[in-house]
């Protein structure tokens, strides 16, 4: 049987007092509707189908091609909002499968389950349910003898029914040959003159209609998002999925409190995450690292055995046995090749560090090309921006750059060169020579000093 996944996406968010759609507000690191999206991609046969309102230009630029829209321009209801999906889907699926998007906890394996349960049963359709007293706002699910024969509305329901403790998520599996003709069926309600889906419980049970039950199997899933708190709320379950699958996986978190984690962050095996540690983007660890406490890496790639200590590191490569920080900041570009040494306080960007490259404490290296072996002393400072222009610095293999170097900008030094501590470098040094003073000037060949 073929099976399409619709996600109700057109409400306006107007809890989240917010100029951002609802279903854009991040999310481990994206959007809402994205991890609501995954799952649907991952319970259905075909694209699933998005029924956008409130932002629907933003929403549709999102996603992209990842699935087909419907628009609900005005939003009169979920029943409503499921009724403009009739003429794509109707004739096309043998199984309709709905979720409101803002539950972005629910996982494809859950959906796949709801679809599963009906397809074996009876039912005209089965509905997603679960058992915690905190009913959170969730209708209630009223039973009679076992079978399903209503849904109450908090604000409705009695002192008796609100101690019912199986409440509606508000995501279904319907039979779709049963689904739009009860559609049509469908009354607006008295006080708002909209159509709701939990009215379809009524068509069928008047009808004499079985409707079955699916029991949700972690109480994260049911996390709705209406406000910034079940946002906060959201972000705090999602955290503790994602870094329980890495310590499953064989990373040692030793404060998952305190650890955040991004979606699409990948880890390798014996990594050692300390406290207040964040990798956030399309992060890559490898194996036999230690990060943190304190260092927060985004968009980054980072090799074998490092040892990265209270760093920033964005959008940078990290070779294999790197060892960085604390205090270190590498910015956009910053490429350190195998065995670098990065000491306290050094900053570099949009400059490759080669093998064994020594950088000391408090330098910064920015616009250069660093060859391998090099020594660079601390203090040492690339002046790359005349006002302009930022300009390029190249120093050759095992060079040794002096403690308070300042070198300026556009620069070679020539392999096996030297600086004198607090040199000004303002012109090309000559491989396998010593230059010293203010502005620097050559004194002899490197194998004169011997």
């Amino acid at each position: 049987m073929k099976t399409r996944v619709v996600l109700l996406a057109a409400g306006k968010g107007t809890r989240m007092k917010s100029r951002l759609p609802k279903l854009l507000h991040p999310l481990a690191g994206h959007p809402m509707i994205l991890h609501s999206l995954a799952a649907a991609e991952a319970a259905g046969d075909e694209l699933p189908v998005l029924v956008v309102g409130h932002g629907a230009e933003d929403v549709r630029k999102t996603v992209g091609s990842r699935a087909e829209f419907v628009e609900q321009s005005e939003q009169k209801g979920t029943g409503h909002a499921l009724l403009q999906t009739q003429s794509l889907l109707k004739g096309r699926a043998d199984l309709v499968v709905v979720s409101n998007a803002d539950l972005p906890l629910l996982t494809g394996e859950t959906l796949k389950r709801l679809a599963a349960t009906q397809q074996k049963s009876k039912t005209v359709f089965t509905m997603l349910t679960f058992k915690q007293k905190e009913a959170r706002g969730f209708g209630r699910v009223k039973r009679k003898s076992g079978k399903v024969v209503a849904i109450i509305e908090e604000a409705e329901a009695t002192a008796k029914e609100l101690a019912i403790d199986e409440l509606n998520i508000g995501a279904y599996c319907f039979r779709a040959d049963w689904l739009w003709p009860a559609l049509a069926e469908l009354k607006p309600s008295k006080n708002k003159r909209e159509l709701y889906l939990t009215d379809l419980l009524e068509i069928a049970v008047k009808a004499k209609k079985t409707v079955g039950t699916a029991t949700l199997e972690d109480g994260d899933d049911a996390i709705g998002i209406n406000t910034r708190e079940h946002l906060a709320e959201a972000e705090a379950a999602l955290r503790r999925r994602i870094n329980r699958r890495w310590m499953l996986d064989g990373v040692t978190i030793l404060d998952p409190h305190t650890t955040y984690i991004e979606a699409n962050v990948s880890i390798g095996q014996d990594t050692v995450l300390w406290p207040n540690t964040m990798l956030l983007g399309e992060t890559t660890i490898g194996v036999d690292c230690i990060v943190g406490p304190n260092s927060v890496i985004r968009d980054s790639r980072v090799g074998n055995e490092c040892k990265i200590l209270a760093a920033h590191v964005e959008h940078a490569h990290i070779e294999d046995h790197v060892d960085i920080g604390p205090f270190a900041h590498l910015r956009k570009d910053a490429h350190l090749g195998e065995g670098v040494h990065m000491g306290n306080f050094g900053e570099v960007k949009d400059s490759t560090l080669g093998p064994g490259v020594k950088m000391g404490h408090f330098s910064y290296i920015g616009d250069a090309t660093i060859g391998a072996n090099v020594n660079i002393g601390a203090g040492t400072i690339t002046a790359n921006y005349d006002g302009k222009n930022k300009n390029k610095t190249v120093i050759e293999e095992g060079a040794f750059i002096g403690s308070d170097t300042m070198l300026v900008a556009p620069l070679k030094i020539g392999k096996g060169a030297r600086t004198g501590a607090g040199s000004v470098v303002t012109k090309d040094v000559p491989p396998n020579t010593i230059v010293v003073g203010i502005p620097a000037r050559a004194i002899r060949k490197v194998e004169d000093s011997d």
